[in-house]
């Protein structure tokens, strides 16, 4: 795939895509959704990745939308704002349900849709002198295709909060919020990526995809008799696949797996 808006390379099964607008802040347009969407799916299914580093150039993470972009969708007609904004959910949903962990790698400022890419990541890693914000009110506009990935990142109560005011909150804010996992500074930025990309490199790579999907399945779910039920058919099927019996043979044999080897 010919990418105009993004880089990408692989190393040690860890897959780096990288926004590559630096000029715009990173911020999205047709190019940059549709080049993302095809490289995540394309990355799902490449079995000699297994995390995925999403970063960016420049001095900023990303600024949501771009402003071109933004000057033509005020011509649309209803039809066609439909179909733009759809493109936007299923880039954002693409990659939250990419089943190889995505880290983020957050190295400056993150507005509107830049803060959607950072809620649909697994693990986000931010400097900290970033900050953050939800514009969209700020311009009559509503946080809706990132929302449900936003709000399950800060919590309802914060989601309240910054969706309605767009103020601008500190990394150290959205690290407390939950948004944020690892708040580091820019010197240790990419130790503390690659140290955790080599963690999920070392799992098994079926036993991560299962742990990713189990997260995304039972957050939030009641825990009824149909879900005890699913919990002990997704333990047993995973205790009888090759990894799953590998990965208890070297543990009593005190060993490395196989999957760590061949890493």
């Amino acid at each position: 795939m010919q990418l105009a808006t993004l880089k990408l390379s692989v190393d040690a099964h860890v897959a780096t895509v990288t926004l590559n607008r630096p000029d715009v802040r990173n911020a999205f347009n047709e190019t940059v959704i549709e080049e993302l969407t095809g490289t995540f799916r394309a990355l799902a299914t490449n079995d000699d990745v297994r995390a995925i580093v999403l970063a960016a150039e420049g001095v900023a993470f990303c600024a949501g939308a771009d402003l071109n972009w933004m000057k033509k969708m005020a011509g649309y007609s209803d039809t066609e704002n439909r179909a733009d904004a759809m493109t936007l959910a299923v880039m954002l949903n693409t990659i939250y349900r990419c089943p190889k962990p995505v880290i983020a790698r957050v190295q400056g400022d993150t507005y509107a849709g830049g803060v959607g890419l950072a809620a649909v990541a697994d693990i986000v890693v931010a400097v900290d002198t970033a900050h953050f914000c939800l514009s969209e009110a700020k311009l009559g506009l509503i946080p809706a295709t990132i929302g449900p990935y936003v709000m399950r990142a800060l919590g309802e109560q914060a989601s309240r909060r910054y969706f309605v005011t767009a103020e601008r909150f500190t990394a150290t804010t959205a690290q407390r919020l939950g948004l944020v996992h690892e708040l580091v500074s820019a010197d240790a930025l990419d130790s503390t990526v690659g140290a955790l990309a080599k963690a999920l490199v070392d799992n098994s790579p079926n036993a991560v995809k299962e742990c990713k999907r189990l997260v995304q399945d039972f957050a939030g779910r009641a825990i009824d008799e149909a879900a005890i039920a699913d919990t002990a058919e997704r333990i047993a099927k995973i205790r009888a696949c090759d990894e799953g019996r590998e990965g208890v043979r070297s543990f009593l044999e005190k060993r490395s797996p196989s999957w760590r080897d061949a890493s």
